[in-house]
């Protein structure tokens, strides 16, 4: 025991000695283990006593190491030092009253947003992240989701190391406060990346991107500002610079375009979106996905689409209806903006459009809540072919889902009225495609799908909602009567309208795939053909097929002969 007491206060006279000296206490290594070595006499010995007398020395050594960071430009990194006083503080804090949420703040702000790109400091801070994250979600809930801006520049820039590790602590940064601001973070991965290595370039150091981002945002900070206030009194965009924003090359972002600080902000401002609207932007990210890619760009590129799957599977889990909601309007927004890289793009739209439609699924109510950004997206059907494959899913999602479901009358009208418009226009453009482009086949194969889905949506929507039927028949008896329409869209237009003559039936092909209340004569409850047999199918629904049959066994043997 003695021994052990003769330890401790050696590494506390070191503290002690530290504190009267002027110099930075990060610069001395035996500062780091006198605080590592108390920290373990302190667990190892379980005493309020001795956690008492180290406290007070520990707590000024992190002031000083704090202070410090704005007045010394030595390069000496604090990270660690600050890691394991938090560490100190997180465990013992109970004993001394020590709230330890300032003190975790003030590393985020003043260090970690200096040192991310220090890969030692990052590895420690992810690891410290993992060790304590009960603690901190508990006692801490809103830290991380103010921090992800800052989390998210450390994994972009050190993601080869810290793959497995910061994948433990992304859920942590989902919140209600983060959850709509996160998912464009996570898009616009590889435009950070952009942002950063231009940081790199003119610092000449990427060890030093921290500082240099903190000195651009300190001499940025009233341009920002004023800005910000032309925005909110004016109504022009911030980044509306014209080609003052851009640089001497032409390629790249200047550091003082709003946009680029916006991308590299350190802490959630609550913003779900920003209008970008910045040409030296633009410029730079088409150089960059023109041009040779560095390893952590591919890296990035591979990143987002991987923190976008935990993203949706967290929300579909354990969000609620109102933040999904508001999250689906943005994911429809994002679809046709990101990177220009064809496999990224690929990938991310690919996940949005699985989980809007899953969000469907879950919730089939958000069709008629959301109608208006849904009308809206269906008109752009022909903009480009990531809007184009967004109207597809939807005009499926207003058809599988009814609208909304049967009591969102007046939505399922509103939405029925614009795929009729969509209808009608498509079929006027088919006849005059086919008359003055019969060489396109890729335009018309694109038409005749986009129908194809039309008619699909028109037909389902009407069952449900039966009042529709008569507007619905006769929009399909326009397809059907006109023969320069794809045959396949032809074809599908006049089954379904084969399949109105029997209400059952119809209802049964077309009608909601969940169990419903709702029952016409002859419907077929799918769920028990296991058990039954259903006979009298009407010969539209097997396309008119003649001649013989194309199965080989009669029904003599299949049914017993008792």
């Amino acid at each position: 025991m003695s021994d052990q007491e003769g330890d401790w206060n050696f590494y506390l006279r070191i503290l002690s000695n530290s504190a009267r000296d002027s110099t930075d206490p990060a610069s001395d290594p035996s500062i780091l283990q006198s605080v590592k070595k108390l920290h373990g006499f302190c667990k190892l010995e379980n005493s309020d006593d001795l956690v008492a007398r180290v406290y007070p020395q520990i707590n000024k050594v992190f002031q000083r190491s704090v202070a410090s960071l704005s007045q010394s430009d030595s390069g000496t990194s604090k990270g660690l030092l600050l890691l394991a006083i938090l560490q100190f503080f997180l465990d013992f804090g109970d004993m001394v009253l020590h709230d330890a949420d300032p003190s975790l703040r003030t590393f985020f702000r003043s260090c970690l947003s200096r040192e991310f790109s220090d890969s030692a400091v990052a590895e420690a801070t992810c690891e410290f992240l993992i060790a304590n994250k009960s603690k901190l979600l508990a006692s801490f809930p809103n830290l991380l989701p103010q921090f992800f801006p800052l989390l998210l520049k450390l994994i972009a820039w050190n993601w080869e190391k810290l793959e497995k590790s910061f994948l433990k602590i992304f859920p942590g940064l989902i919140s209600p406060g983060s959850f709509l601001p996160l998912f464009p973070s996570i898009v616009d991965l590889p435009m950070l990346v952009v942002a950063l290595e231009k940081v790199e370039r003119s610092s000449g150091s990427g060890s030093r991107v921290g500082g240099s981002i903190a000195s651009i945002q300190k001499s940025a900070a009233p341009e920002m500002l004023l800005a910000l206030m032309d925005e909110a009194y004016t109504g022009s965009t911030i980044g509306d610079g014209g080609d003052d924003s851009e640089s001497e090359d032409n390629n790249t972002i200047d550091v003082a375009d709003p946009l680029f600080l916006e991308l590299l902000k350190d802490e959630n401002d609550g913003l779900a979106e920003r209008h970008r609207a910045s040409p030296a932007l633009n410029a730079a990210l088409q150089a960059a996905a023109s041009g040779p890619r560095s390893e952590r760009m591919k890296q990035t590129l591979k990143i987002a689409p991987r923190l976008l799957d935990v993203y949706f599977s967290v929300t579909l889990r354990d969000a609620n209806d109102s933040l999904i909601c508001a999250l689906i309007p943005l994911l429809m927004t994002r679809n046709s903006t990101m990177f220009p890289d064809k496999n990224f793009s690929h990938e991310i739209r690919r996940r949005l459009l699985e989980f809007v439609l899953a969000a469907f699924q879950r919730s089939p109510n958000f069709i008629a809540l959301l109608k208006k950004p849904i009308i809206d997206r269906l008109g752009e059907a022909y903009d480009d072919v990531a809007k184009r494959e967004l109207a597809l899913q939807l005009c499926w999602a207003i058809g599988e889902y009814g609208g909304g479901g049967e009591s969102h009358k007046e939505a399922a009208r509103e939405l029925f009225e614009s795929l009729e418009l969509l209808l009608y226009e498509n079929l006027s453009s088919s006849r005059l495609g086919l008359r003055q482009e019969s060489g396109n086949g890729s335009r018309r194969t694109t038409q005749s799908r986009l129908l194809c889905f039309v008619v699909t949506a028109i037909a389902k929507l009407a069952t449900y909602h039966r009042e529709l039927l008569p507007r619905a028949r006769v929009a399909l008896g326009k397809v059907v009567r006109s023969r320069i329409s794809d045959a396949r869209v032809w074809r599908r237009a006049h089954d379904y309208l084969g399949l109105m003559n029997e209400p059952g039936i119809c209802w049964s092909v077309l009608g909601p795939s969940r169990v419903s209340e709702k029952r016409f004569p002859g419907t077929i409850n799918w769920s028990e053909g296991g058990q039954k047999m259903v006979a009298n199918i009407p010969f539209h629904i097997l396309s008119e097929q003649g001649g013989p049959p194309f199965h080989d066994f009669a029904f003599s043997d299949v049914i017993p002969k008792n």
